[in-house]
């Protein structure tokens, strides 16, 4: 089995001093994997994402408890460049482009971290997962479609050649034959570049089909893990996350706002 190259230790993270997000979080991501990390709006996923990339601080957050450690070195207490530096990319949510650059820009940014700067073949590796990028390079990232900006920030952070890259919530406000499509890229990017992937996503059965392993949060706690094949076949994940019901039906919202059965990892 993979050794484990990332591992969150009992983490605390508070906001503004008072506000606790995160309360005794543990989840480890073995090399080589796609880790999913699921939960609804609000139970702390993007949070662990800022908590490992060293994004906490400019929004007045911390690590006040617990430890991040990766490829053996503590990292919750250096700053962001450091970590990136040391191999973690981060894709943020809401696709994050540099407008008024063009997309060829947008992608060279991505790689200012790196000595030696072999830029031309790390372009061609970006250009081969995403043929529609080199088609518009020269045209301003701002007029590009929301599935383009989505392509272009990941194929940003592949010019860094993270050893782990985490992806906030790719599918977000995609239509869902562009989210297959990306999907199979993440998988590509995987297999044929080595590169180990943290995926937060609130769409549960879509990670499902590409993770090796994932955890499920609920009020900034781990409160399941498992591979895809057992928690497939978990009552309340099938009800809550996957809307299917005990005999594999979809239900219909009406049905889910009368269900009253309390899930189980909350009893």
């Amino acid at each position: 089995m993979s050794e484990a190259m990332l591992q969150v230790n009992n983490i605390e993270v508070i906001y503004n001093k008072v506000i606790l997000v995160l309360k005794g979080l543990s989840l480890e991501v073995r090399r080589g994997q796609i880790v999913a990390l699921l939960g609804a709006n609000g139970a702390g996923k993007t949070t662990t994402l800022k908590a490992i990339s060293g994004l906490l601080k400019p929004e007045d957050g911390e690590v006040t408890d617990g430890s991040i450690v990766f490829e053996g070195v503590e990292i919750h207490e250096k700053e962001a460049a450091e970590i990136v530096r040391l191999g973690i990319f981060q894709v943020m949510e809401g696709r994050r482009v540099f407008e008024h650059l063009t997309v060829e820009e947008n992608l060279m940014a991505g790689a200012y971290t790196r000595p030696g700067r072999a830029f031309k073949k790390d372009l061609e590796v970006v250009y081969h997962y995403f043929p529609r990028l080199k088609e518009l390079r020269h045209q301003k990232a701002g007029y590009l479609s929301g599935g383009e900006q989505q392509m272009l920030a990941i194929g940003r952070a592949l010019m860094a050649r993270p050893k782990l890259m985490l992806l906030d919530e790719p599918s977000l406000g995609l239509a869902p034959l562009l989210v297959q499509e990306l999907f199979g890229i993440i998988v590509r990017i995987n297999k044929e570049q080595g590169t180990t992937i943290l995926l937060v996503e609130q769409n549960a059965n879509l990670a499902l089909q590409i993770a090796d392993y994932a955890y499920i949060m609920e009020n900034g706690r781990i409160v399941l893990d498992g591979t895809p094949e057992v928690l497939r076949e978990n009552a309340d994940v099938r009800e809550f996350y996957l809307g299917l019901t005990e005999v594999g039906q979809r239900k219909s919202y009406r049905e889910v706002k009368h269900y009253k059965r309390r899930k189980r990892w909350l009893s």
